[in-house]
């Protein structure tokens, strides 16, 4: 098949997929019209005198009511098929005064593939590229411009179509950055391509009645508490999803007709650049993923947010293409102009697609405070990782306190409360007999505790954890109120002191990310090109792309201890914090990073066996007796 031929069958296939959607609505229309219909009848009936007598009287009442309802009731559902608002991908929007060149290479791009020019381009904290139809009433007209080289002038087809009437491009902002102009153009070839398609009558059409019933479905679903209220959005959203049902087949066939179409047109443009640009997809959506889970999510639960995640993807890659020696060819690359260039103020955008990524993945405030604040990746190590660490020591000792653990004798330097490593390691270690008895003589030093001096800055609270700095996979984060069998599971395996502790860890953490979760999303203030899109999507059910599932017992034991471990590090044996691109907060001892702790650690948090750990830190000169300096 030809690549004309390709396009042509693709376009034909997808217009054919549409016309079905539309039959679908026609056919509901008919159904909603079907009672009205037999109504005329019988009343014209009646009054040609054809159908009379008292059984045609009660018939035409009872049929002209139920014809009415049913036509009330087809035009309220009709009414919110469209006038519900669609959903929308949160994005940044690209204003063309601040990549003018970025729009240039687009719309040079659909000049090449004789398509209509993207209406705008928007960025996403994603690896992913795709065209996304805005034309809703509800979001607001896009901007209409018009340029010398705009493809919407007269010329061609493609030229006369209207650029509001077009979709938007969506861009993922790791593609910005990692990727070669060249590359960039390459990959965004395809997906420009697919406004060729998307401009036909009937598949926009089609796709606007699947968007309007899929919004109708989101509509029916939100809580209502009058008792009619909930009858007619039940009864809405039974219709809306029949007819998606009803839809699916023929959109799902639709979509693929459009995709094929726009990669057969996409291949006379860059097409052996794009292999090798398809290879630099995989490994960037593997470094922002990373990026995301190790590095930039423990800055997150302390209240910072990375101000520069598409730098650190980059960093991230290029630190893999030196480990890596199969990725050695990676790092030539970068000589070659970044297709970041293509914007006249990359740091701008790239903080406010960090701060969006923030708000999609963790859930953070709208906007900078004093609980949430920017971070750089320099001080990355002290305000991150060193905060991180002793936050969840003063929360492991605030804890074992709680249990009533006793304070070693003799263990306190003047001047401080005595907060040890050698104290978790008596507890955990003495074998178990039977749980230790609170003493009421030994009252609680509350480390960390809010309201003291020592207390934790607010969101500082809601850390869980900082990542595996150490080799081990990384723990994971998220809503600590997981299932009681789950923990008891988990924690099967651990000693009983160990299994106390951790579930003590657990609640406590679940108190404080309740206390430290925000109450409401406020509105961002942004400046002209640099900002979310607050008005297109609601973001009361925040995070919406939460990155990992809630954390076990176990792991947030480990965590713990391990940070304990690291503070005991930092302050008897010159230890520093450290920033791993690919494995987020690492211990440097001797400016080389640690990389055989995590063992240690699960052998206590197992077997309750210290011995491991204490030869550990005996090679690095690390005193268990001496106090540490917590949050």
């Amino acid at each position: 098949m030809t690549g004309i031929g390709g396009v042509e069958m693709g376009a034909l296939a997808a217009r054919t997929r549409a016309l079905a959607v539309l039959r679908v609505r026609s056919r509901a229309v008919a159904v909603a019209l079907l009672p009205a219909a037999a109504a005329v009848i019988l009343l014209v009936g009646g009054s040609t005198g054809h159908l009379v007598g008292g059984g045609w009287d009660v018939l035409r009442r009872v049929v002209s009511v139920l014809a009415l309802c049913v036509l009330l009731a087809a035009a309220g559902v009709a009414l919110v098929v469209a006038r519900s608002r669609p959903a929308v991908t949160p994005t940044v929007t690209v204003a063309e005064e601040s990549a003018p060149d970025l729009y240039r290479m687009v719309r040079d791009l659909a000049d090449r593939l004789d398509v209509p020019a993207p209406s705008a381009i928007a960025l996403t904290p994603d690896c992913d590229s795709w065209l996304e139809d805005r034309a809703h009433p509800r979001h607001g007209p896009p901007p209409v411009e018009r340029h010398d080289d705009d493809l919407s002038g007269p010329g061609g087809p493609a030229r006369r179509r209207s650029a509001a009437a077009a979709p938007v491009l969506v861009i993922g902002s790791p593609f910005l950055w990692w990727m070669r102009v060249g590359e960039l153009r390459a990959v965004l070839a395809p997906v420009v391509a697919g406004t060729g398609p998307s401009a036909h009558p009937d598949i926009a059409a089609a796709r606007r009645f699947i968007r309007g019933l899929d919004a109708a479905v989101a509509v029916a679903s939100a809580d209502r508490r009058d008792p009619l209220s909930r009858v007619a959005c039940a009864g809405l959203g039974w219709v809306s999803r029949l007819l998606l049902r009803g839809c699916r087949e023929h959109a799902t066939g639709m979509e693929r007709g459009v995709a094929t179409a726009a990669a057969e047109r996409a291949q006379a443009v860059d097409y052996g650049l794009r292999i090798v640009a398809q290879e630099q997809v995989g490994l960037a959506y593997a470094g922002w993923d990373r990026l995301l889970t190790r590095v930039a999510l423990p800055a997150w639960r302390m209240g910072r947010w990375p101000s520069r995640l598409d730098v650190g993807v980059v960093a991230a890659l290029t630190e893999l293409s030196r480990r890596d020696r199969l990725a050695e060819g990676f790092a030539s690359r970068l000589g070659e102009r970044p297709a970041c260039d293509l914007l006249e103020e990359p740091g701008t955008m790239d903080e406010a697609v960090s701060l969006l990524a923030a708000r999609l993945f963790h859930g953070g405030p709208a906007e900078t405070g004093p609980d949430w604040s920017p971070v750089g990746w320099g001080e990355y190590p002290e305000e991150v990782v060193d905060r991180t660490w002793r936050t969840d020591a003063a929360r492991l000792h605030r804890v074992l306190d709680t249990l009533g653990v006793r304070r070693p004798a003799g263990g306190t330097a003047p001047g401080t409360d005595g907060p040890t490593l050698a104290r978790v390691l008596d507890h955990l270690a003495i074998p178990d007999t039977e749980p230790p008895a609170p003493s009421p003589t030994d009252p609680p030093t509350g480390y960390g505790d809010p309201g003291t001096p020592d207390a934790p800055a607010p969101g500082a609270g809601a850390q869980a954890g900082y990542g595996d700095d150490l080799g081990a996979p990384p723990p994971r984060y998220g809503d600590h109120d997981a299932p009681d069998d789950e923990d008891e599971d988990d924690l099967a395996g651990t000693t009983a002191r160990g299994a106390a502790l951790a579930a003590g860890l657990s609640a406590q953490l679940a108190r404080e990310e309740a206390r430290a979760r925000p109450g409401g999303a406020g509105v961002p203030s942004s400046s002209p090109g640099a900002g979310p899109d607050a008005a297109l999507w609601d973001g009361r059910a925040l995070p919406l792309l939460p990155l990992q599932p809630p954390r076990t017992g176990r792991e947030i034991l480990t965590a713990h201890i391990t940070a304990m471990v690291c503070c005991a590090a930092m302050d008897t044996a010159g230890a520093a914090p450290g920033l791993d691109w690919l494995d987020g907060p690492s211990l440097l001892v001797d400016g080389a990073r640690t990389a055989d702790l995590a063992p240690s650690v699960l052998s206590l948090v197992e077997t309750g066996d210290p011995g491991p750990l204490r030869a550990w830190m005996t090679d690095l000169g690390i005193r268990p007796e001496k106090p540490v300096r917590l949050v």
